[in-house]
């Protein structure tokens, strides 16, 4: 009878520690969990605004900051570190005020400050691909450009190609402004092209020759008629790389239920935005939980496989409470995690959601390799102003 006892009380031990085990992962000091999983899966952030600030702050004059510590702005590589960031999109934010002047200027300056960091620092490692990131060392950051304004091709398909030559991988088709053949969300902020079409015939051939040439196509910004018609057109799937929930905060910057059932026959991705005021409407200051509610409408809506990273800082000043610097990022993916969010999932949003989508626009690229340049230009009456010659043959040969 006493051995049977033992033998009760011993199974019942045991039965113990097995649920204590199970347990311990969500009760294991803060963010324990989500570094494990992020030293895996290391994050690929969709929008990084540092460039902009470096030339604001610095006149992009590296020699006079070392990005390895710098501290004026809220992203430097000891706190991407930190973090696990495994890749990273620099942001060139092309001011609308530039449009129809100096934007393509102010874009190659910019693209020559990426390019000049990634020399700079061993830290820092340029890549054009998608096998480009994941053949990045560990100790290492692989980079990527991308582009904020459509209107910095100046209605060109020719300088769309240079870009691309020249490393960017993303364009965000419309910023703040309208440019003449696609519509911001945000159109009366900049005056603008305020009669263009949501997708005018010029803006339905850069969308084929992104296509073509492997360019992800960025619909943060955009118009609902525009993300529809994009959408609609594009053969590769396309991203928002820095927006949010609509349902969760009527913001123009954030992307309906109906775009977000689209997106996801599309196969893209919607980035999470980190700013304030898109994430928590009406206050000045958000919570890690009110980002979360974003993550868990998308999820819910179209699912966890649609959904990754854009957090924009350095682009905004405003960000949720426990997220101020990009060293941040574990808090909130340890938030997912306490939310019931799974391993997968969780790897999904890091990193593997958006290597999907970048395969899958490199797969159309490789399907068209046969297709020539793209020739088309866009109706010279729509693009009409001062700063913009038109080549004519002299009168008389």
């Amino acid at each position: 009878m006493l051995v049977t006892s033992k033998r009760v009380l011993l199974t019942f031990l045991l039965q113990l520690l097995v649920l204590l085990f199970d347990v311990l992962p969500t009760c294991r000091s803060d963010n324990e969990r989500a570094i494990e999983l992020m030293t895996e899966t290391r994050l690929i952030d969709g929008h990084n605004d540092l460039p902009l600030k470096l030339r604001w702050l610095y006149n992009n004059q590296l020699k006079k900051v070392d990005l390895r510590t710098l501290d004026t702005t809220v992203t430097n590589i000891e706190k991407l570190q930190a973090s696990h960031v495994g890749a990273q999109f620099w942001t060139l934010y092309i001011l609308c005020g530039a449009q129809n002047k100096d934007a393509v200027r102010l874009t190659l300056e910019q693209i020559d400050v990426v390019k000049r960091m990634c020399q700079n620092y061993d830290e820092l490692e340029l890549v054009t691909s998608a096998q480009g990131i994941a053949d990045v060392e560990s100790n290492k950051i692989a980079c990527l450009i991308g582009l904020e304004g459509g209107h910095a091709i100046d209605s060109s398909l020719a300088t769309l190609r240079m870009y691309y030559k020249l490393g960017v991988r993303y364009l965000t088709l419309s910023a703040f402004c309208n440019t003449p053949w696609a519509q911001t969300a945000t159109h009366l902020e900049h005056k603008f092209y305020l009669d263009a079409e949501p997708l005018a015939a010029f803006g339905a051939e850069v969308v084929k020759e992104m296509n073509r040439l492997g360019m992800i196509i960025d619909l943060s910004h955009a118009s609902h008629a525009t993300a529809m018609a994009v959408l609609e057109a594009s053969k590769a799937p396309v991203i928002f790389s820095h927006s949010g929930a609509h349902a969760i905060c009527d913001n123009s910057r954030n992307v309906p239920d109906d775009v977000l059932q689209r997106l996801k026959e599309n196969g893209g991705i919607l980035m999470m935005s980190f700013e304030t005021k898109i994430l928590a409407c009406g206050d000045n200051t958000a919570t890690i939980s009110a980002l979360a509610d974003h993550f868990d409408h998308i999820k819910t809506t179209i699912g966890a496989e649609y959904i990754g990273i854009g957090a924009e800082y350095d682009g905004v000043n405003e960000h949720p409470e426990g997220l101020e610097d990009v060293s941040k990022y574990p808090t909130l993916i340890q938030t997912l995690l306490d939310r019931g969010w799974s391993d997968d999932e969780v790897r999904g949003v890091l990193r593997e959601n958006f290597l999907r989508v970048f395969r899958q626009v490199e797969k159309v690229r490789d399907d068209q390799a046969s297709e020539p340049e793209n020739e088309e230009e866009i109706n010279l009456e729509l693009v009409a102003n001062e700063c913009r010659l038109e080549l004519n043959p002299r009168p008389g040969g």
